[in-house]
């Protein structure tokens, strides 16, 4: 373990082959895992590091939740094991006694992202330079956030999602969608992503025919969803699909109207 130069708190707890650079700062309660490697003017406390990870320059995690509800209540943030957490980029720690903030294993958190208080991102989560989310924010599995995309607080995005730069939402995003716009609208199904993943197929073809009737019918939501369970042969996808849709709390925009069209006939 390198020490030159490096601050480490006596509530730290540092694992075994661990890098810390020099002017690297390990405040009260951190706990790096085995194999992390923490560069030069990184600042981690009240944090959890997975093991594997790496932590770049100037990346701050742990710090204080942007919340005026906080009382400096016992809280911290995890992040776990394999991530790339990039220059500057910030995790806060939650807020309210006994929280954690979340990163999945294997995320690639990019230069100057900002993960806000609460927020649960799940494995293989990408974040692109400058993308911005506010508080307790629930981010699926495999969902790739561009690059200054912003998200209002307490909204989820589903697993496999694809969400262009410089877009922004304030409603929910439902699995495996395509969005885009200030605010997102759907512009299909991510289908470069859906079978990079593996998904076969039959599956994609019924998640496309979910799609169209949930968001291509100009039904109402509702009538959307029985006429997915009537029609749609079901799958694993389908029904978080369904779930997802049945249990939103901030709605979900519409689909966008000028490629959608073209989206769903060329697949």
């Amino acid at each position: 373990m390198t020490m030159e130069n490096v601050y480490i708190d006596k509530t730290a707890q540092i694992g075994s082959n661990v890098t810390i650079e020099p002017f690297a700062y390990i405040g009260k309660d951190a706990v790096i895992e085995d194999n992390v490697i923490i560069k030069s003017g990184a600042r981690i406390e009240y944090a959890t590091i997975g093991e594997g990870s790496v932590i770049s320059t100037g990346a701050i995690i742990g710090s204080e939740p942007q919340d005026l509800g906080y009382k400096h209540e016992d809280t911290r943030a995890i992040v776990g094991k394999y991530c790339q957490i990039r220059e500057h980029a910030t995790i806060n720690r939650a807020s309210g006694e006994g929280n954690v903030t979340k990163i999945g294993d294997k995320c690639l958190i990019m230069t100057g992202a900002h993960i806000a208080h609460n927020c649960v991102l799940g494995d293989e989560v990408i974040f692109a330079n400058l993308a911005t989310i506010g508080g307790h924010v629930h981010v699926g599995f495999g969902a790739f956030i561009g690059g200054m995309v912003v998200v209002h607080q307490n909204v989820r995005i589903g697993e496999m999602v694809i969400a262009s730069g410089f877009s922004a939402t304030r409603q929910d995003i439902p699995p495996y969608a395509k969005v885009d716009g200030r605010p997102m609208t759907i512009a299909g199904t991510n289908v470069v992503g859906l079978r990079r993943r593996g998904l076969s197929q039959d599956e994609r073809t019924a998640i496309k025919r979910a799609y169209k009737y949930l968001w291509y019918s100009n039904l109402p939501l509702s009538e959307g969803i029985q006429k997915v369970k009537e029609n749609v042969e079901m799958n694993k996808y389908v029904q978080n699909l369904l779930e997802f849709c049945q249990t939103t709390k901030r709605g979900i925009y519409g689909i966008k109207r000028n490629n959608s069209k073209e989206q769903f006939a060329e697949e």
